[in-house]
């Protein structure tokens, strides 16, 4: 997509410290990382969210975050890790070209994601979850 510095790296029409590419997926270091070895899985083919991405191509990020975090395990040997995922400007979204971030983690590192959640239970949660089954089964997802 034009004007998408994600799908220019896919290009190699900008730079990027690449760590794994396959037919699908592409990761790479983080401009601004995190904490060392903060990595960016995107999917190849441009989608700008979630709501945009076809579901085998979903599939094939996980998969690559997946592997990107077994190896930031070895490389690196982290306490723990984070993946980020977000969709939309009110989400936090920056860059509108689907990506997990990858994000290594240590005791005592600093990094602060997010506060602490702020709880809102304004309907029950059985009206919610209702409403939710509904949309999948007026989707014809099965399971719904």
């Amino acid at each position: 997509m034009s004007g998408c510095v994600f799908c220019d790296i896919v290009a190699r029409r900008q730079p990027a410290e690449i760590v794994y590419e396959d037919e699908r997926t592409m990761a790479f270091l983080d401009i601004n990382p995190a904490n060392p070895g903060h990595t960016l899985v995107i999917p190849k083919r441009h989608a700008a969210t979630i709501f945009d991405i076809d579901e085998e191509d979903a599939a094939a990020v996980m998969r690559t975050a997946v592997r990107v975090a077994r190896a930031i395990r070895q490389a690196f040997s982290p306490d723990g890790l984070n993946l980020v995922q977000s969709n939309g400007r009110a989400g936090g979204q920056e860059i509108f070209h689907l990506h997990v971030h990858v994000i290594p983690r240590w005791v005592g590192d600093g990094l602060r994601l997010a506060r602490p959640p702020v709880v809102r239970r304004e309907r029950p949660l059985s009206e919610v979850a209702a409403e939710i089954r509904r949309a999948l089964a007026q989707m014809g997802e099965p399971g719904a």
